[in-house]
């Protein structure tokens, strides 16, 4: 009785993280898409009268350095961040998990050569590999999109990799094989489909942590920059302000970028969480 209630009460507590991180993030997706409807400005429109104007009146949080609207920023900031974040792990998940599958199911030279490539990436610290990539493409947003994919798809290489391994000793998949099925009909119908937990568990959390890599690559220049409306361009723009007491150049981005990665985490622990009741019942 004791243990299922304990389990209750974790399938409850993860559908509450669920819940709330699906929450903050419609709530910023909703906010972004209607940028034109909440905002009178455009994300690069200038105010020449109001150069550092602080909250109120035409401008609800203020105007940066260059006289453009902080709150307008904000939202078409959050279309490029969630989109880029998104697509960039989407693109990670894709490569990752065709690296995966064809070292884990295949084995020997495959396996050994797929898996010394992925060494080489995993060698190095994912920011600091970040930021060499995002120097040797240059900015852009496709740019963005292929070097945090680039540097995220070894980790989903790799995790698939070890669940294929363990799935294609099971008696179903011994018994499609059997049963005349070609490789790649057992890849698709069996070994993928029970290799995806762990890549569903991981993959919002590390939207948070692209979203935090993009905003970083465009604090030091390396992703979009001014006049592009993007947290991390607008973080290092308002940031020599701070010192003065205009807070409002730089702190709302940051809050939205805090609130966005919360988001992304607490999906990201519900599922976990949920994947670890699933596997204790």
């Amino acid at each position: 009785m004791t243990g299922v209630r304990a389990e209750t009460r974790s399938r409850s507590f993860s559908r509450v993280l669920i819940v709330t991180g699906a929450a903050i993030l419609a709530v910023v997706a909703l906010a972004a898409l209607a940028a034109p409807l909440l905002s009178g400005w455009g994300p690069e429109e200038i105010d020449p009268a109001a150069s550092l104007a602080g909250p109120g009146g035409a401008h609800p949080l203020g105007t940066d350095t260059n006289g453009m609207d902080v709150w307008s920023r904000l939202l078409y900031a959050a279309r490029l961040d969630l989109g880029v974040a998104v697509t960039a792990v989407a693109l990670a998940v894709v490569v990752g998990t065709a690296l995966g599958l064809l070292a884990g199911y295949l084995g020997g030279w495959i396996d050994d050569v797929l898996m010394r490539i992925v060494d080489i990436f995993q060698a190095f610290p994912t920011f600091i590999l970040a930021l060499a990539v995002a120097a040797l493409l240059g900015n852009g947003t496709v740019n963005l999109v292929i070097t945090i994919a680039l540097v995220n798809a070894p980790a989903y290489a790799r995790l698939v990799r070890a669940e294929v391994r363990s799935i294609r000793e099971l008696p179903f998949v011994d018994a499609s094989i059997t049963s005349g099925a070609s490789t790649l009909g057992v890849l698709w119908r069996h070994v993928l489909p029970n290799s995806l937990t762990p890549v569903r568990v991981i993959a919002p959390l590390n939207c948070g942590w692209a979203m935090l890599t993009l905003a970083g690559l465009s604090f030091l220049g390396l992703g979009v920059t001014v006049p592009g409306a993007e947290w991390g361009a607008m973080i290092s723009l308002g940031s020599p302000d701070v010192v003065a007491g205009r807070w409002w150049t730089s702190v709302p981005p940051g809050l939205a970028l805090l609130v966005c990665v919360l988001g992304f985490s607490l999906l990201g622990e519900g599922l976990q969480e949920r994947a670890d009741a699933r596997r204790r019942s």
